[in-house]
């Protein structure tokens, strides 16, 4: 057994989700998640100020072509849970306690990209507005999430 699956069981599922290696020893025995390799959700940029990852469309749409509505919440909570749990720090779980989203126009095609930034930055809670858009930089929707903060 090699020392990198001893040390972060979960680091081939970080390294395709984007994850920078620093941030392996916080997520590594929890990895992202399955429903976020199931997407093919990629992290770009993580910081505590914004949070980003795209999604491709295919493989996430309804039964018109379009990417599926449920497709876009599901990146916008990733986003706004991890942003979340960077601003938390460690020793403490976030959970999401409202979402809800606005779709303005829909995609066929392509990566979608969502940035997660705070609004909201308290001891207890954090809200977070979603922002995905298409590659022409087009807004496709606009999603809020509220996380509370909880000691583990």
């Amino acid at each position: 057994m090699s020392d990198k699956f001893t040390l972060h069981p979960k680091a081939d599922e970080l390294i395709a989700a984007g994850i920078p290696a620093h941030f392996h020893s916080v997520l590594g025995p929890h990895g992202v998640g399955s429903l976020v390799t199931k997407m093919g959700i990629v992290f770009t940029h993580m910081s505590v100020e914004s949070m980003v990852a795209t999604m491709p469309v295919e493989g996430n749409t309804q039964v018109t072509g379009l990417l599926h509505g449920g497709a876009h919440v599901v990146l916008a909570e990733t986003l706004g849970s991890f942003a979340a749990a960077f601003h938390a720090g460690a020793g403490r779980k976030v959970v999401g306690i409202e979402i809800n989203a606005t779709h303005h126009r829909g995609a066929s095609s392509g990566l979608v990209t969502g940035t997660a930034v705070p609004i909201h930055l308290g001891r207890t809670l954090t809200t977070h507005e979603v922002v995905m858009t298409d590659e022409a930089g087009r807004r496709l929707s606009t999603c809020r999430i509220t996380n509370m903060i909880l000691d583990r």
